[in-house]
């Protein structure tokens, strides 16, 4: 269920009966305030099972499981249900239902061991450009299907790998059709021996510098667990990835074939449409819908 489903439809008659409103906004805020109350939150280490490894929270930083976080993105944010989510990583100093909100979303990808022998070859300005057309091209396709245009502005932080961690992140500035504000996408790649797990938070730009020192810290927590690791990897044995990294970062191959981005709206708070965009080998389309602002109506 969506617990603002009926928010929207408040919105409409409140000018005619503003008791009415008041007291479904009323109902509505019990039912979010007993909703997060119900969240059970993990801290310290944290086992992430499915993707064979683990999450050493620092202070400051809670988790919520597989169940939890699904009901925080299909109940709560009224997303459409997606098995692939293992996790969220809430903030303590930014917690769900405040106005600067922002989640990172864990989830682990088996497609293999992804080769990092590209690393010193990728030419990121030229990979931004191809981007940058690959996402205005593809608007006709998202209007067509109903779902807002939109265009890449550019690097909020550059792509960088840590080879000795086997980390790659980046972060993205997105502006999106009818939306005030730009949005950030900052993404994380933790590389494994089976495949690699991401962190990917949503925020708005504004909140760019909280966000950056939040996904710094956030950085070296996800952990793969012995026997996991990048370098447990056994070469003819094991499963090799069709892709290397600059895939992890531009998705060129599922430009190229003419394949959709994989993208996800999560409005996360007040009147901000929050975009996570980024590209598989076997990229798909979606499209996710909003959560209430702080006036208590769906957007």
């Amino acid at each position: 269920m969506n617990f603002f489903s009926r928010a929207a439809v408040v919105a409409l008659v409140c000018f005619s009966s503003g008791m009415v409103f008041a007291q479904e906004t009323g109902d509505d805020a019990a039912k979010e305030k007993a909703f997060l109350e119900s969240l059970q939150y993990k801290t310290g280490s944290v086992a992430v099972s499915q993707a064979k490894a683990h999450l050493d929270l620092k202070p400051g930083f809670r988790y919520l499981e597989q169940q939890d976080a699904r009901k925080v993105l299909e109940d709560y944010w009224g997303n459409p249900p997606d098995e692939s989510v293992l996790g969220l990583i809430i903030p303590e100093n930014a917690p769900l239902g405040t106005e600067h909100s922002w989640a990172v979303v864990v989830t682990f990808s088996d497609d293999g061991y992804v080769s990092d022998e590209d690393a010193s070859k990728i030419d990121y300005t030229e990979m931004l450009k191809d981007m940058k057309t690959d996402t205005h091209d593809s608007n006709e396709d998202r209007k067509s299907a109903g779902y807002p245009t939109m265009e890449l502005l550019g690097w909020a932080e550059p792509p960088h790998y840590d080879s000795s961690s086997k980390r790659l992140y980046w972060a993205k500035e997105i502006s999106v059709e009818k939306t005030d504000t730009n949005t950030l996408n900052y993404d994380i790649r933790v590389l494994g021996r089976e495949g690699y797990m991401s962190l990917e938070a949503v925020a708005d730009m504004h909140d760019l510098g909280r966000v950056n020192d939040g996904m710094k810290q956030i950085l070296p927590m996800a952990q793969f667990d012995a026997g996991s690791t990048y370098a447990d990897y056994k070469p003819g044995s094991d499963k090799l990835a069709a892709y290397g990294l600059a895939a992890l970062v531009g998705g060129g191959i599922a430009a190229k074939a003419g394949l959709f981005a994989k993208l996800g709206v999560l409005l996360l708070a007040m009147k901000k449409f929050v975009i996570l965009i980024f590209v598989a080998i076997a990229g798909f389309f979606k499209k996710m819908f909003g959560k209430k602002d702080g006036n208590n109506t769906v957007r």
